[in-house]
C-alpha cells in the first residue's frame, strides 16, 4: 500500500460534477505532476460532500482545508501554495462567517455540518467510489463477514432480523415500516426462490438523497442487500435505478464488477456455502414506479404500474416469489446497525422514529445540499442553521417535505420535530427525504397546482380516482389560478381531495391530493383571495397582477415606456407616466428598468 502526505479529496457528484469537477481533477493531476509532488500527494474524486451550493468543492488533508467555489485557475495556486509551500489559500477556504476565512476548518466546525449526523452518508465524500478497498478500509463488508461468521443458521438469522427490529429502523422510502418487520415476513414464506431488491428510483421533484449515496458510497447498498439475501434465503437481487442517474449506475457497475472479484457476491461468499448475486435493472423515470408493485412488475418487463394488495410482495412479488424490498437509504443503514449495535442506533432520533433521515434541501435557501440529521431535529434548525436561512431578507413561508405525496408545513410548525408521526400529524409526510424552502413570493395556490400537474402526468391510469379525479382537481386549480374562481371551488376541491384518498389503487394515488389538502389547511386565505377579490396575495399569478406606477415617485425618465414590449406605458418626459392595463401583457420588464421603485406588482 502506498503511503502520500497530502490527499487532495475532489467531490465528483452529478452536482460538482455539472459544474466542472472533473477538469479540476484533471488540472489537479497536471500540476502536481509539474512541480514533482506526484509521489507525496494522491487526487481522489468522491461522492457529495452536501454543500451543493458552494461546488465544486475541494478538500485538502491533512489540514482539512475546505475550498469551495473551486475554478480551473484556482488549481494551480492551490498546487504551488498549499501543496508545495504549505500555506493554506486562505481565500478560497469556505467559511459563511469572513472572521473564519484566515484559517482551515474540520467539518464539524462547519455551521451546515455541526448539527448533522452522518450515518448512512457516513462515506460519501471520505471515499473513492470507484475503489472496493477504500471502502474495506472504513469497515467495508465487515457487517457481512460478521452476519456469515457469527449469525448461523436460522437461530442466526432470526437474530439479525432482532437486532433490525431492536434498532427501530423504518423505511426511509416514505411509509416507515419497520425494516425488520419487512424482513421478517420476508423470510417466514418457504419458497425455493426468493429475491432482495432495492428501491432506487427517485422520481420527487427536488430529490437526490438516493442519487448521492449510489454515487458516493454504492458499496454500503450492495453489502446491505448481500445480508438482507443471507436472512431472507435469497440468491438474486435487482438494483431498480433510474436511467437519468448515469453516474449512479455507471459507480454501481464498477462496485457490483469489484464485489463479484473479491468473493463478496456470486458463489460461496467468504468461503461459506452462501451464494447471492446483484444485477441492474434500468427504470425510465416514470413516477409510479416508485411504487413497490409497480416497480416489481418494471423489472419483469412489465408496464409499470400497480397491483392490489394483498398478496403482498413479502409473499408474492417478484416473477410471483416472496420478495423484499427497501429503498437506499434503508440499506445504508443496515451494515452501521450491525457492526454498532441496536442501542447506538436506537439512541439516536425520538421515541417512535429512531437514527437520522437524509433531506435534500432546495428550494429558497442559502445552502442548497443534502444533509442527515437525527430524527427530532426541528425543521428550524434545518433551514436556519444548517440551510442558512431565506436569501435577500424574504420571510419563511412554507417547506414542502415528502414531494407531491406530501404537504407544505407553515411557519408555525417550524419548532415541531420532525419525525414520521409529527409531520403526518400536521399534515405533511416525511416521504423519501425532499425538502423545499418557499418564501413570501411563493403563491401556495400555484405550488399545489405545480405538484398536481406532476401526479396528473405521471399518473398509471389505470384507475379512475387517480385517472379522473387528480384531472378535475387540476382544473379546477387552473381555473382558480386564471382568476376565474367560483364560490364553492374550495368545497369541490376538498370533496374530490378525499374521495380520491379513500378511494385510489395505490398509495401514490392515494397521497397525491395531499398538497392541495395541506396548503387549503394553512394558506385557506390565500385560495379566497384568488376566487373572491380575484387577487393572487403573492403577486405570481399572472393573470391577476395589476401593475401600476406611483405617481409620487415616478421621475418621468420615460426609461419604463421605451422598454414595454406591448406599448402599455404612456406619459411625458419629468411628469408621471401611466400604465394601460387592457394593453399590458405583465412581463415585468417595467420593473426591472424602473430605477426609482415607481412601479409595484400586486
Amino acid at each position: 500500500m502506498k503511503f502520500y502526505r497530502s490527499q487532495v479529496l475532489v467531490c465528483a457528484g452529478t452536482g460538482c460534477t455539472s459544474s466542472g469537477s472533473a477538469d479540476i481533477i484533471r488540472i489537479f493531476k497536471e500540476e502536481i505532476e509539474k512541480v514533482g509532488l506526484s509521489e507525496e500527494v494522491n487526487v481522489i474524486h468522491t461522492g457529495c460532500f452536501g454543500l451543493c451550493e458552494n461546488g465544486p468543492v475541494v478538500i485538502v488533508y491533512p489540514e482539512g482545508a475546505f475550498y469551495s467555489h473551486i475554478k480551473l485557475t484556482d488549481v494551480p495556486r492551490i498546487v504551488t501554495e498549499h501543496l508545495l509551500k504549505g500555506r493554506i489559500v486562505t481565500d478560497l477556504v469556505y467559511s459563511s462567517d469572513s472572521a473564519h476565512k484566515s484559517k482551515s476548518m474540520a467539518l464539524e466546525d462547519i455551521e451546515f455540518y455541526k448539527k448533522q449526523k452522518r450515518v448512512a452518508l457516513r462515506n460519501c465524500g471520505a471515499i473513492d467510489p470507484e475503489n472496493i478497498e477504500e471502502y474495506i478500509a472504513f469497515d467495508g463488508y465487515k457487517a457481512l463477514a460478521k452476519c456469515l461468521t457469527e449469525y448461523t443458521g436460522e437461530e442466526g438469522r432470526d437474530k439479525i432480523i432482532d437486532i433490525m427490529l431492536q434498532s427501530g429502523l423504518r423505511g426511509r422510502g416514505g411509509a416507515g415500516f419497520p425494516t425488520g418487520l419487512k424482513w421478517k415476513f420476508a423470510k417466514a414464506p418457504v419458497s425455493d426462490i426468493k429475491y432482495v431488491c432495492c428501491n432506487a428510483d427517485e422520481g420527487d421533484p427536488g430529490a437526490f438523497m438516493d442519487r448521492s449515496v449510489l454515487e458516493g458510497d454504492p458499496h454500503a447498498v450492495l453489502e446491505a442487500m448481500t445480508i438482507a439475501g443471507y436472512v431472507i434465503g435469497a440468491q438474486q437481487g435487482y438494483i431498480y435505478v433510474r436511467a437519468e442517474y448515469p453516474i449512479a449506475v455507471h459507480r454501481l457497475r464498477i462496485a457490483i464488477n469489484q464485489a463479484r472479484e473479491y468473493g463478496l457476491l456470486g458463489n460461496n461468499i467468504l468461503g461459506t456455502d452462501f451464494s447471492f448475486d446483484i444485477d441492474l435493472r434500468l427504470g425510465s423515470g416514470a413516477f409510479v414506479c416508485g411504487e413497490e408493485t409497480a416497480l416489481l412488475a418494471s423489472i419483469e418487463g412489465k408496464r409499470g404500474e400497480p397491483n392490489p394488495r394483498p398478496p403482498f410482495p413479502a409473499v408474492k412479488g417478484l416473477f410471483g416469489k416472496p420478495t423484499l424490498l427497501n429503498n437506499v437509504e434503508t440499506y445504508a443503514n443496515v451494515c452501521q446497525i450491525i457492526l454498532n449495535g441496536p442501542e447506538w442506533f436506537a439512541s439516536m432520533g425520538t421515541e417512535k422514529s429512531k437514527g437520522t433521515k437524509v433531506f435534500a434541501l432546495g428550494g429558497k435557501i442559502q445552502n442548497t445540499g443534502l444533509v442527515e440529521v437525527p430524527m427530532g431535529t426541528t425543521l428550524r434548525e434545518v433551514i436556519y442553521e444548517i440551510g442558512g436561512g431565506i436569501p435577500n431578507g424574504k420571510k419563511f413561508k412554507a417547506a414542502q417535505t415528502g414531494g407531491p405525496s406530501g404537504g407544505c408545513i407553515p411557519a408555525q410548525h417550524l419548532d415541531v420535530p420532525i419525525d414520521f408521526d409529527n409531520l403526518s400529524a400536521i399534515g405533511s409526510m416525511m416521504g423519501s427525504g425532499g425538502l423545499i424552502v418557499m418564501d413570501e413570493d411563493n403563491c401556495m395556490v400555484n405550488i399545489a397546482k405545480f405538484f398536481l400537474e406532476f401526479t396528473c402526468d405521471e399518473s398509471c391510469g389505470k384507475c379512475p380516482p387517480c385517472r379522473i379525479g387528480t384531472r378535475r382537481m387540476l382544473e379546477i386549480l387552473e381555473k382558480i389560478c386564471d382568476g376565474k374562481g367560483e364560490p364553492g371551488d374550495i368545497e369541490k376541491l376538498e370533496e374530490l381531495a378525499i374521495n380520491i384518498k379513500n378511494s385510489a389503487l395505490c398509495g401514490l394515488g392515494q397521497t397525491a391530493p395531499n398538497p392541495v389538502l395541506s396548503t387549503l389547511r394553512y394558506f385557506r386565505d390565500e385560495y379566497e383571495a384568488h376566487i373572491y377579490e380575484h387577487r393572487c396575495p403573492a403577486g405570481v399569478c399572472s393573470s391577476m397582477l395589476r401593475y401600476t406606477i406611483d405617481p409620487e415617485k415616478c421621475k418621468g425618465c420615460s426609461l419604463c415606456a421605451k422598454n414595454c414590449p406591448a406599448g402599455a406605458i404612456s406619459g411625458e418626459i419629468k411628469k408621471p407616466f401611466v400604465i394601460d392595463t387592457e394593453k399590458c401583457v405583465k412581463c415585468g420588464a417595467c420593473i426591472e428598468k424602473c430605477k426609482f421603485g415607481a412601479i409595484s406588482r400586486k
